[in-house]
């Protein structure tokens, strides 16, 4: 609204309300004396040859409890003539409020008003105890996000319209100025602003560091007004460590210091930083770190191939997942460590120029090896489960995290395995006696077969002599002769020259055969068909 209308507004409100009229007539505002307060009314007299007579309803629950006979209030004067007069207090009270209204928007000064409730396209308002209209887009600088929290509130407002009514003779107050009023938020916020900037301009410069505050979070960055002005945080400004996304380090609303970096005094494009308010640690990592330290840092991140910790402001390294642990194939990163937690970590290496550091949590504990040179001998049992299984043998793994190698030559005392897949399965749990231990050589030798006595010491020589007959089942077929194994799952061999060809051999079927030759030395045992004495 321009000035013109401005002052035809206030001209019109004076004309309508005789703000300045001397004397008593009809339309004026007098003041009036309380001469009698009755139980419907109040009796006010302004100096005319009758009193006036007022309705309760027009006054306050605070202005019953406190008014007195003799106490001065302002009336309108509704009518006045020889049969009486009609007063009202309510209607002197509204037509003050309008003035009031009219000056502070002719100044161009701030109202405080109550957001009383939602409407279609904004907000009614009591401002005054006039309903005012506040739209939507009037309420902020953009659009409001949680509209319905400004119910309630009490808020500084400017005046952008106003349209005072025509008269107050038939119509509630409501009724009257219910869409008279038009405010604004936005403009407060906008002058306010526009102030902040002001001030702002004068110190900002390259190098200066400000407050500010978030006001809005991207993938890619933060947006920080630093007085009336909006900076652009970079993500890569942040921190001297890695940043995955700004809001691990900010929430809108936040207030923090900033440095400029860059200020485009013609476009007003303002660049920030927030790591560059301390020094780069990477700089002199060399000079503080070394390899075989052991710091402690908190875990900033865990994914799948490690763990990232930071072991100062800014200075993060990995411990990979080869770091984890001294087994093999160690767990996931989250079953060793917790988001945000202090632990200790050996540094591995430390490269400046690439801005990494190689860290561990194995080399703080004890090596497998150590523990089990500690806790084991060549004779002791020991349990595992059977990780691998190859030609030559299978490997077990021990509680420690170790493998230990029965040799296929390991497993039986007697029979003849040609692989470790006919006497052990993937998994199976077994009972073994160590060989021999290199811990050195992180090498462990076990057997099967040494957990038994050796059947060719004793048992064997006892039992299978030098032509003694047996009953065998057939094994094998070779060139070179048939296989046979004997009672308590000893294996002889009947050489080619011995076999009686007139008998039927299969593999699986029985055989007698004699016993014409035991090497104890090879742990062999000679057979033939031939010559036997049971027919």
């Amino acid at each position: 609204m321009d000035t013109h209308n401005l002052v035809e507004e206030t001209k019109d409100i004076e004309s309508l309300y005789t703000k300045s009229l001397v004397g008593i007539e009809r339309g004026a505002i007098a003041d009036g004396k309380v001469i009698a307060v009755k139980a419907d009314t109040i009796v006010v007299d302004i100096g005319y040859k009758s009193e006036g007579a007022i309705p309760l309803a027009e006054f306050s629950e605070d202005e019953l409890s406190s008014i007195r006979e003799g106490d001065i209030i302002e009336v309108y004067i509704e009518k006045l003539d020889d049969q009486g007069i009609m007063l009202s207090k309510e209607k002197a009270s509204r037509i003050r409020t309008w003035e009031k209204l009219a000056s502070i928007h002719n100044n161009k000064s701030l109202v405080e008003g109550r957001v009383i409730e939602k409407t279609k396209g904004g907000f009614f308002v009591d401002v005054l105890n006039v309903k005012a209209f506040l739209p939507s887009s009037q309420v902020d600088l953009k659009g409001a996000k949680n509209i319905d929290s400004f119910i309630g509130k009490t808020i500084p407002l400017k005046i952008l319209k106003m349209h005072p009514p025509k008269s107050f003779s038939s119509q509630s107050p409501n009724q009257a100025s219910e869409s008279s009023l038009i405010v604004s938020r936005r403009q407060v916020i906008e002058e306010e602003r526009n102030k902040k900037k002001e001030e702002t301009l004068k110190t900002l410069q390259e190098g200066v560091i400000l407050k500010g505050v978030v006001k809005n979070i991207t993938d890619y960055g933060v947006f920080v007004d630093i007085g009336g002005i909006d900076g652009l945080l970079h993500i890569s400004d942040i921190s001297w460590r890695k940043v995955n996304h700004p809001s691990e380090f900010f929430s809108i609303g936040d207030e923090k210091e900033f440095i400029v970096l860059r200020f485009d005094r013609e476009t007003e494009k303002v660049t920030l930083g927030y790591k560059q308010k301390a020094p780069d640690p990477w700089l002199t990592v060399e000079e503080l770190y070394t390899p075989g330290m052991t710091v402690k840092g908190k875990v900033v991140s865990i994914v799948d191939y490690g763990i990232f910790v930071e072991i100062a402001e800014g200075l993060e390294g990995l411990v990979h997942v080869s770091e984890l642990d001294w087994t093999p194939r160690p767990k996931h990163p989250s079953k060793y460590v917790s988001l945000n937690s202090e632990i200790e970590v050996s540094i591995l290496s430390v490269k400046k120029d690439e801005r990494r550091l190689s860290l561990s949590l194995k080399q703080l504990k004890p090596k497998p090896w150590q523990i089990v040179a500690e806790r084991y001998q060549p004779g002791q049992k020991v349990t595992g489960r059977v990780k691998t299984l190859t030609d030559f043998g299978a490997f077990i793994r021990l509680p420690e995290g170790v493998d230990g190698l029965i040799h296929i030559s390991d497993l039986s005392w007697t029979k003849h395995i040609k692989h470790p897949s006919e006497v052990l399965r993937k998994n199976q749990k077994v009972e073994a006696q160590i060989l021999n231990i290199e811990p050195e050589k992180e090498r462990m030798a076990l057997g099967i077969k040494q957990l038994l006595p050796d059947p060719w010491q004793s048992e064997i020589p006892e039992k299978f002599k030098l032509g003694e007959e047996f009953t065998g089942k057939v094994l094998k077929k070779t060139d070179f002769g048939i296989f046979v194994e004997l009672e308590g799952d000893v294996e002889g061999l009947v050489y080619s020259s011995e076999i009686d060809n007139s008998k039927e051999i299969t593999e699986g079927g029985e055989i007698q055969v004699r016993v014409i030759k035991l090497n104890l030395e090879e742990r062999k045992i000679g057979l033939s068909m031939k010559n036997l004495k049971k027919v």
